[in-house]
Parts: structure tokens; C-alpha cells; sequence
């Protein structure tokens, strides 16, 4: 729904000073897209002006233009408004900032921050076999150390190893971090577009038509004559634009994987997250599912009991039921969404939860239906574990390409302490934009001419609808407007 009035073309509501012209674009996807997004705000109930400028906001947030400070005190009084409550994640770096604001000494803030009770102390202190979490403590630090120059000092301390320098930094996972982050390697060279993660998905999911939540694109560009293939979920971005516009933080990061997730029971579905988010692999469930709820396993159980349950009690309450619906936070974050709520790529929850059984855990639909077709193109696991199966394909997979058998010049042993992840052809979908996805590409990057073709088996061969097409051209593969 657009505003009545353009107050907001001057920024004077405090939801945007925007000075774009009708030939810019502030969406990756490209100005097409950024104005099918408008027109499909506009069919909402909710302010399609505030939903687009909170996005463009969101972009500058992820690049280091904002703060989430900043970003939450612009949108506030707005947010509030429209909602009746605003409860995005950046209101912990609002309040830490308002906290710091109200220190009369300089000196009590760094003490703070630096003593031996201090969140910098605490960082240190994390144990990865207690319940406390790195990424918790993270959050906390929020404004007071941006403040006093400590995300500078992070940095440098967490800098690569001098191996690096010469053989390149491995493209994926952070072997310091404690906790887990679970994540892909797709290798495209391994992609043959049989299209089987995508028909895994759906049946795993119970998607309605036209909810690809796995999408296989086929393009041709000036890079090569022959067809390439792009596997496209959800990148479960460590610094999520989708999740920093939800007014009622239904789009979350979950603490103890950092999978992105939506608890469908408190989404309002205002779309906000589908605007912002520039890998355009949101969803929102217009009708009544193709599959009524109460055919999905776990349906019996209870989302207002299962929260007051001890979480011991509910874990067994899911697995003993096979529950694919609530993960083991009783959340209804799993499979498909019902109607008038946002969908995407969960990483399958219930399954990383051991509600389907051990043999399941640490898999996915889509990798699982991979793996089936003989193709084994994807490969997915906690990318801060080095001995988790991506990480364990990137050294495969550098050992086959480069065939390191011999001794290296500095006389250690390939496969020992030394690779080169400089040599090994990866990339990361969009990564400039500070997304930090977790998704890890092997292959032929995308060209600014890439260019969508059929490919050789159609959505419509598998009785799949595929509606997005029209929707995914080079834009997808993050070229942008010209």
C-alpha cells in the first residue's frame, strides 16, 4: 500500500531520505525488479513506501554505510507506527548505543568493554563446550565497541594465517570461531540440471506450485560456449539484510547454527524481508497450501504447549511424533508456510534437529536427492568444522585439480599444512555487498552477459510450475543495471 501523501519524498516522516531518480536502482536484482517489488508492496496492506526505503537502508547497512544504530533509530518512530511495534534485531545495537550515550566518563565505557569482566574478555573466554554463545556475545558488544575503534583490533587479531599470504586463504568457514555455522559448497562443475535437489526439495518441504525454494538456472554468457548451470537456495547469510527489516522478527537467525529462519507463527507477512533480500529466493504463500496442514508430520503437536515444555521434554515430545514442522525450539520454522506468511529455504530444521532420525542429521533434501542422482554436487555441513564434509571436498578437490604430491618449497607436505585455496576457482554470489553468505560456489562464475536459457530438462518435464523465470534474468547473477 503506498502512502496518500509524498511527505516521505523529503525524508520529513523519518522513514527515508532517498534521492534515487527514476533511472537508478539501490537493488542488486536491477530496477525491473526493484519496481515489481513496489507494485507488489503495493497490493499489501502495509506501507510500501516505508517497506521499500527500509530495504535500500538495509543494503547501506550491510556495507558499513549504516550502523544498526543508525538504521533502527531512522526507521523507529515509523516501524512503530505502521506495526504497533518494532522489534528488528538491531534494537540491541539501539539500546547499547543509547547505553553508551548516557556515560558521563569515557572511561567507564571502556572498562566496560575492555575490563576483566568486559565483553571483550568475554569473547576471549567463550568455551565452545558451554551453553554461552560467540555469536551472543558479539551482539552485546553492538555500538559501545564500533565506539571505540574495537572492530578494527577484531580484525587484526583474527587475521589469516601467513600461509595465506602465498597459497591464498581457504574460501570458506573460519577455523577460529566456536560456534557452528552451517553452510554449502555447490560445485558446478559437478551439475549436470537433471533438476533432482530441486524436486527433492519440494517433496521434503511440501511446497506449494510454484515455491521453488531450490532453483537450478541454466545460463549461456561469454565465458563459455557450453551450458552452465547456478544452484540457487537460500545463502543464509551471516549479515542478513531480510532479517534486519522484519518489524516483528519473524526472520531470524537461529544461535546455535545460524541457519535464517522464519517462525510462521508470528510472521505477519508484510514482505518487507522479500524486498530486501538481494537473491530474490523469498516466497510469500498467497492461498490455502496444495498440502493442508494437518497431512504434514508433527501436526498434532501443540506450538503452545510445546513452547511450555522443558526442552528435553519437547525434543523427545518431536522425535518420538517425527515431527517435520517445529524445530527443538518448538518454533514452526520447518517446511512449507501457510497462507498469507513468507517461505524459503530452511536448511531443513527438523532434520539438524534429529527429529527424523540420527542418519538424517547433518543433511539436506537437496544434497540427499543430489547424492541419489550419482552427481554428489553438493555438499553441506558446518563450514567451521574442518573435518565436516564441504570443508573435507575443498581439500579434495584442490588435491585432484593441482595434484600437490611432492614436497613444497618450505619442505612441508601437501595435504599437511599447506594448500592452495588461491588456485581453486571460488566464489561467493554477491559477496561484495557484505552479505557474508554461506554458500561456497566451485566453478564458472556468472559474467555481466550471462544470460538465462532452457536447459536440458524443464521445470515443466518434472510437473514443476516455474514462474520465476521472467523474474531471474542476469540480474540474479548480481551483474546490476549498466
Amino acid at each position: 500500500m503506498s502512502r496518500d501523501d509524498d511527505s516521505c519524498s523529503n525524508g520529513s516522516c523519518g522513514c527515508g531520505d532517498n534521492d534515487n531518480t527514476e533511472d537508478e536502482s539501490f537493488h542488486p536484482m536491477g530496477a525491473d525488479h526493484e519496481s515489481e517489488m513496489r507494485e507488489m508492496l503495493d497490493e499489501t496492506e502495509y506501507d510500501t513506501d516505508l517497506g521499500m526505503d527500509m530495504a535500500e537502508d538495509a543494503m547501506k547497512l550491510i556495507q558499513g554505510e549504516l550502523s544498526e544504530a543508525e538504521f533502527h533509530e531512522k526507521y523507529n518512530e515509523a516501524v512503530v507506527e505502521e506495526f504497533d511495534v518494532d522489534d528488528r534485531p538491531t534494537v540491541d545495537a539501539f539500546e547499547e548505543m543509547q547505553a553508551t550515550e548516557s556515560d558521563d566518563e569515557h572511561d567507564g565505557i571502556f572498562q566496560r568493554l575492555t575490563g576483566e569482566e568486559g565483553l571483550v574478555e568475554q569473547l576471549k573466554n567463550v568455551d565452545a563446550d558451554t551453553s554461552q554463545s560467540r555469536r551472543d556475545t558479539m551482539k552485546k558488544m553492538g555500538a559501545g565497541a564500533a565506539a571505540l575503534g574495537l572492530g578494527g583490533v577484531a580484525s587484526a587479531q583474527s587475521s589469516s594465517d601467513p600461509k595465506d599470504d602465498e597459497f591464498g586463504a581457504e574460501p570458506v568457514g573460519d577455523t577460529s570461531a566456536s560456534g557452528t555455522q552451517l553452510g554449502m559448497v555447490i560445485d558446478l562443475n559437478r551439475c549436470d540440471g537433471c533438476l533432482e535437489c530441486v524436486t527433492g526439495c519440494i517433496q521434503e518441504n511440501q511446497t506449494s506450485t510454484g515455491a521453488n525454494w531450490m532453483y537450478v538456472l541454466t545460463y549461456e554468457d561469454e565465458k563459455s560456449d557450453q551450458e552452465n548451470f547456478l544452484v540457487r537456495p537460500c545463502q543464509h547469510c551471516t549479515n542478513a539484510p531480510c532479517e534486519k527489516v522484519c518489524p516483528v522478527r519473524a526472520r531470524h537467525t537461529r544461535d546455535k547454527d545460524g541457519i535464517v529462519l522464519t517462525n510462521y507463527e508470528i510472521c505477519i507477512g508484510c514482505r518487507y524481508c522479500q524486498v530486501a533480500c538481494p537473491y530474490g529466493v523469498n516466497y510469500f504463500q498467497w492461498g490455502e497450501p496444495d498440502v493442508p496442514y494437518e497431512d504434514l508430520p508433527g501436526s498434532e503437536n501443540d506450538y503452545e504447549e510445546l513452547k511450555g515444555m522443558p526442552d528435553e521434554e519437547r525434543h523427545q515430545q518431536l522425535v518420538d511424533s517425527n515431527d517435520h514442522i517445529h524445530d527443538d525450539r518448538g518454533q514452526w520454522a520447518d517446511m512449507r508456510p501457510p497462507q498469507g506468511v513468507m517461505g524459503k529455504c530452511t536448511y531443513c530444521p527438523s532434520r539438524q534437529d534429529g527429529h527424523q532420525g540420527e542418519e538424517k542429521q547433518g543433511t539436506v533434501a537437496c544434497m540427499e536427492a543430489c547424492d541419489a542422482a550419482g552427481m554428489s554436487a553438493i555438499h553441506f555441513g558446518d563450514i567451521n568444522d574442518p573435518e565436516s564434509r564441504p570443508r573435507q571436498y575443498l581439500r579434495q578437490r584442490a588435491e585432484q585439480e593441482f595434484e600437490r604430491d611432492t614436497e613444497l618449497d618450505n619442505g612441508e607436505q601437501w595435504g599437511d599444512t599447506v594448500t592452495p585455496w588461491a588456485k581453486l576457482s571460488a566464489f561467493k554470489l554477491l559477496e561484495d555487498l557484505g552479505t557474508q553468505p554461506n554458500v561456497t560456489y566451485l566453478g564458472n562464475e556468472p559474467g555481466p552477459e550471462a544470460e538465462q536459457v532452457d536447459g536440458p530438462v524443464t521445470y515443466e518435464q518434472i510437473g514443476v510450475e516455474d514462474n520465476r523465470k521472467e523474474h531471474l534474468d542476469q540480474f540474479t547473477f548480481g551483474a546490476g543495471d549498466d
